[in-house]
Formats: structure tokens, sequence, C-alpha cells
């Protein structure tokens, strides 16, 4: 059973803006909403990317779209750094079960986030359910 659904449409320009002429390797050289927005894992993926700014345009998408599923039927406030967006073997994104991300499953009566992030153009979109 779905407790709550997000999505998130991101422009992949608007995030180049604060990744282009950065060293995605060297944390000084990063814009401060980078910092503060991406998990270093989040920023060490994007960093192996041809093309970075996309690469953390949907990962911001699904930290909008975790935050639209989770926070109604959680009442709980999620910081963009504390949802996590990694990926596996095969290239298919997941959210890691952070501490406040487990927190806001267990208040929702979830379990589990399943993820999906598309890009087309210069848009990045990801859809999350929480379940």
């Amino acid at each position: 059973m779905a407790a709550g659904i997000g999505i998130d449409m991101v422009s992949i320009d608007e995030v180049a803006r604060y990744v282009d002429g950065s060293d995605l390797t060297r944390a000084e050289t990063l814009d401060p909403f980078v910092r503060r927005t991406f998990t270093t894992g989040e920023i060490g993926l994007a960093a192996q990317r041809h093309n970075p700014a996309e690469f953390l345009a949907g990962r911001f998408a699904v930290k909008e779209a975790v935050f639209k599923a989770l926070a109604h039927p959680s009442g709980e406030y999620l910081e963009f750094y504390e949802i996590e967006t990694l990926s596996y073997d095969d290239g298919a994104p997941y959210v890691t079960k952070t501490p406040a991300v487990e927190r806001a499953l267990e208040k929702a009566g979830a379990s589990e986030l399943l993820v999906s992030i598309t890009n087309e153009g210069n848009y990045a979109v990801a859809i999350v359910l929480a379940q």
C-alpha cells in the first residue's frame, strides 16, 4: 500500500550554474549550495560522470520528490543532505535509508522508497513512491 508519492522536475542548466567550474573532487571548490545539498557519495558519483550537472539535477529532483512523498504522511521535515540517492551496480537509483529517512518512513507507515529518474532535454524528473 502506498503511503505517499512525490514528483519533481529540475532544470539541468540551473544546477550547472552551481557545478560548472568546480572540481567535484575538491570540497573547497564547491559552491555552498552543492556542499549543503548533496552528500559526499552523491558528489563522488557525479564527479565520475560525463555531465555532473545532469546527474546532480536528477538527485536534486529525488530529494524534492522524497520530501513530497514523506512530509505530509510523516509530519517530518527532511534536510536535503539527509536524503542520499546512490546507484545499484546496474545504474538504477535508490535512496539510502539514513536515520532521518528511516524515521520519516516509520512515521508515514512505510518501509521503502521506490525511485525513478529520467532526463529529457534540459530537465531531470524524479518520482518517488513511499510504500
